[in-house]
């Protein structure tokens, strides 16, 4: 099926699906597609969706202030499921910092950033516009506390690197009980963010920018 006629060309010349009708079209031709509702498939799931709070690098909302749920493409919230089941059998759970990311949001995290290091470029798309990946982090179920992983979400130095090891023992052993558990279960990691992992693009997953109130609707047709 051709979607050539269904896209955005953006300004930085990225193709992109901002309106339900193509979405819908590329979903027809490869149920892969789907975006699945995380909070739905995974229960028990803890989202801390950063960016629909001030929280964040940005110092401000980028996400709707309604913003209460995010997606993922279905392979990967599949994976993600397996992940959780594993987790929770010691004892832990997954928290969910962001994932499916609006294609507008990244242009402005790179207008500010401009560092490929820690935000997409636009020129290219993310693995989040896609629906692709996940940033996250691990959860004691039973005090609902973060495990420690050195630092927090988002920081942008050398000590968040999955490569810096100057960390107390315990951090290392977390940091590695997420890329373990998230590796064996097909997600790759980003190199600069312990938080960041992406599914592989191996279906032509398309450039999203559609909002989080349109997918949600989508999802109770």
């Amino acid at each position: 099926m051709c979607l050539g006629q269904s896209f955005t060309t953006s300004a930085y010349g990225v193709q992109v699906i901002d309106q339900l009708p193509a979405f819908r079209q590329s979903v027809e031709a490869d149920s892969a597609k789907k975006m699945i509702p995380l909070h739905v498939f995974l229960p028990g799931i803890v989202l801390d969706l950063r960016y629909a709070s001030a929280s964040n690098f940005m110092h401000r909302r980028m996400y709707p202030p309604l913003t209460h749920h995010t997606f993922l493409r279905a392979p990967a919230a599949q994976a993600l499921l397996r992940v959780q089941q594993e987790l929770h059998r010691n004892g832990y759970e997954l928290k969910i910092f962001d994932a499916y990311r609006p294609y507008s949001v990244t242009v402005s995290f790179w207008e500010l950033v401009k560092d490929e290091r820690y935000v997409a470029n636009p020129s290219k798309g993310s693995g989040h516009n896609r629906g692709l990946a996940v940033d996250l982090t691990i959860i004691n179920r039973q005090t609902g506390r973060e495990l420690d992983m050195g630092t927090g979400f988002d920081n942008f130095t050398d000590s968040a690197h999955h490569s810096f090891t100057r960390l107390p023992q315990p951090v290392l052993q977390n940091r590695l009980l997420l890329k373990e558990t998230m590796q064996k279960y097909g997600f790759t990691a980003l190199e600069t963010e312990w938080w960041h992992y992406y599914w592989k693009n191996d279906r032509n997953y398309e450039v999203l920018d559609i909002p989080f109130s349109k997918l949600e609707s989508e999802g109770k047709d």
